[in-house]
């Protein structure tokens, strides 16, 4: 299932502030993906495992 645009983003006072990692590789604009136990990447696979 595909997240909206909007959903990755949280309101703190007047600010948006992102709530998901930006993808070391692929650089601004590429969000990684949370998922039960890591952080992945869709476009090029990138994937950090949370502790």
């Amino acid at each position: 299932m595909a997240v909206k645009r909007y959903e990755c983003y949280e309101i703190k006072g007047n600010k948006a502030v992102l709530r998901n990692r930006h993808c070391p590789r692929c650089g601004p604009g590429v969000l990684l993906g949370m998922h039960g136990d890591r952080m992945a990447c869709g476009k090029c696979g990138y994937t950090e495992f949370r502790k």
